[in-house]
């Protein structure tokens, strides 16, 4: 028998908590990458209804496009530029409150007004980031990035 998903109130820790254990269960069964950062794209875009999100993978010495959710996008970021080349390049997870008073940020839509950038490894190596977009000032706080973090890991099984 399927084990049954519920939010209780709905706040975003129980969010997350559902969402973590869904993409568990994806995990464990997609063997194809791809697949699985299409289908994680789409289950965190929705669960929040974010402006966008999606992901990008490291090729070369740039980040290109892969599966995501919403308008559309940058194809490429060199490394160490804008919100994703910075995470990239620092190794860590980037939140950013306002994307107009980030140096150097990459305007792919002017409809975007907060970020968070969380990178992925692969056999210890970043192969990518999670790049999320709202169109709200300060969306994303402490909670999103160690969900998300946590929610990461599951690509490198």
């Amino acid at each position: 028998m399927a084990e049954k998903f519920e939010i209780s109130d709905g706040n975003k820790e129980d969010k997350y908590n559902l969402l973590y254990r869904q993409a568990k269960m994806l995990a464990e069964n997609e063997p194809d990458f791809i697949a699985l950062l299409a289908n994680l794209a789409s289950m965190i875009h929705f669960t929040f209804g974010f402006f966008w999100t999606g992901f990008y993978r490291v090729c070369g010495s740039e980040l290109v496009l892969g599966p995501f959710q919403g308008p559309l996008a940058c194809s490429r970021i060199p490394y160490g530029k804008g919100v994703c080349g910075s995470a990239w390049k620092e190794e860590k997870t980037i939140i950013v409150e306002n994307v107009d008073e980030f140096p150097g940020h990459i305007a792919c839509s002017n409809e975007s007004k907060s970020e968070i950038v969380v990178p992925f490894r692969i056999n210890g190596r970043i192969a990518g980031v999670l790049d999320i977009d709202s169109n709200v000032l300060s969306t994303f706080d402490e909670t999103d990035k160690k969900w998300l973090e946590k929610i990461l890991t599951l690509i490198d099984l």
